[in-house]
């Protein structure tokens, strides 16, 4: 790749756990951060242009003949390369995520006893229709329900953390469900508010979940270096409180696919191998919490495949993938249409004509089109645009015949999802 395509913010996101790296910030040696940078892939003029100095002043630093010493060009490299600020004596920058702030209640084991089982009742039963039905046509239902049974018992003194927890965990879902109605900007809104809701509970696994969404988010919207920064900051947060294997191998996960979309292959790799690494030693206890998603060995198979395609591993992609496919059951049915448009693609990717045919037609046989997701609908998009350029080979064009019909089948039963709902993000 080319030295000078190399975002710096990029490289820091993949150095965040790099001894050499946090040595050099805590020792505030940017002679030493800048030759780590340069080494990794960034050019010294992109450097000296970040913190807006001549290249001649970046040599000294990098050679030693003078150190940096104002604290405004301290601050002028955090913000330009993305380093949290605790990490050279500053105060928190205005770009870190807000969830590094420790939670209010001391952390301990969150147990349906601790409060109104009819909120986790709620909290299961959108969650299980959210994975057959997507989550376009419960977005209103889940909004509605926080205004009309939790948001008046956020404001009655003599409620306890427990409602906290209960409006976090549906804040965040609905964030999910918008992200699934393709509003993310609305999802965004959703997960900010997430968070304060999540730390006031006291609940740190909560507050670390929420951080996982937001990574997938920021990577979603083509921001890797966030992405990968959420990532570890949810891992940061699980330091403080009960440890939940699945959730630790999700946040390590989703860091492994922040930085393989940014290039930084090798720390990726680390990142993935710990995941896996997790969740197969805690297969045995499997360790749970009552408001934070699941995160099993076919949701790790999918997004295993996805860091290998990224790095170009396409056979490794590929096990995964298949993998991810034959784990899922036929009830989560918009996890396994993902999984399903993740193969076909893969199989493109290794032009596979035949293969790629084969596993389209399994998609749109076992997807319903009233699947309530825009999010696989614009993925089938990207996947017929793939193919098109192939439609001189009949057995693909047969194929873009049918998958035509089946959207505009599927364009007709989600016209009220593609429709915006009056801009609502409560």
């Amino acid at each position: 790749m080319n030295r000078e395509s190399q975002d710096p913010r990029e490289i820091v996101a993949g150095l965040l756990s790099d001894e050499r790296f946090l040595d050099a910030c805590a020792a505030r040696d940017m002679g030493a951060l800048f030759r780590l940078l340069n080494h990794r892939g960034t050019s010294t003029r992109r450097i000296a242009a970040a913190v807006d100095i001549t290249q001649g002043r970046l040599y000294d630093y990098m050679n030693g003949r003078s150190r940096v010493e104002k604290l405004a060009i301290f601050e002028q490299i955090a913000d330009a390369f993305h380093i949290p600020g605790h990490l050279l004596g500053l105060a928190r920058r205005p770009w870190e995520p807000e969830a590094q702030e420790a939670p209010r209640h001391d952390p301990r084991p969150v147990t349906v006893s601790d409060g109104d089982d009819d909120d986790l009742a709620a909290v299961d039963a959108f969650r299980e229709a959210d994975r057959q039905t997507g989550g376009g046509r419960l977005y209103s239902a889940v909004t509605q329900h926080l205004r009309d049974r939790i948001g008046p018992r956020l404001v009655d003194t003599g409620t306890g953390p427990h409602i906290f927890a209960a409006a976090a965990a549906l804040t965040e879902m609905a964030g999910w469900m918008a992200h699934d109605s393709g509003r993310d900007e609305v999802a965004a809104r959703h997960f900010t508010r997430a968070l304060p809701l999540a730390r006031t509970s006291g609940d740190a696994a909560l507050a670390a979940n929420v951080a996982a969404s937001s990574s997938h988010l920021a990577l979603q919207a083509g921001d890797p270096a966030a992405a990968a920064h959420w990532a570890q900051t949810g891992l940061d947060i699980t330091q403080r409180g009960t440890r939940i294997p699945s959730l630790t191998a999700r946040l390590h996960t989703m860091q492994a696919r922040a930085l393989a979309a940014a290039g930084q292959h090798a720390p990726a790799g680390r990142a993935l191998a710990q995941a896996h690494a997790i969740l197969d030693a805690s297969a045995a206890t499997r360790t749970t919490h009552p408001w934070v998603s699941p995160f099993d060995a076919a949701a790790l198979a999918s997004e295993s495949a996805l860091v290998h395609r990224d790095m170009g591993r396409y056979t490794d992609a590929m096990s995964h993938a298949k993998q991810a496919v034959s784990l899922r059951e036929a009830s989560r049915a918009r996890s396994l249409a993902l999984s399903r448009i993740a193969l076909a693609d893969l199989h493109l990717r290794r032009d596979d004509l035949d293969a790629a045919v084969s596993v389209g037609d399994e998609l749109l046989a076992t997807t319903a089109p009233t699947l309530g997701s825009v999010r696989v609908m614009h993925q089938l998009d990207g996947l017929r645009r793939q193919l098109e350029p192939r439609n001189g080979y009949q057995p693909v064009r047969d194929f873009l015949t049918r998958l035509d019909q089946a959207r505009r089948a599927r364009m007709l039963l989600l016209a009220d999802i593609l429709t915006p709902v009056g801009g609502s993000s409560s």
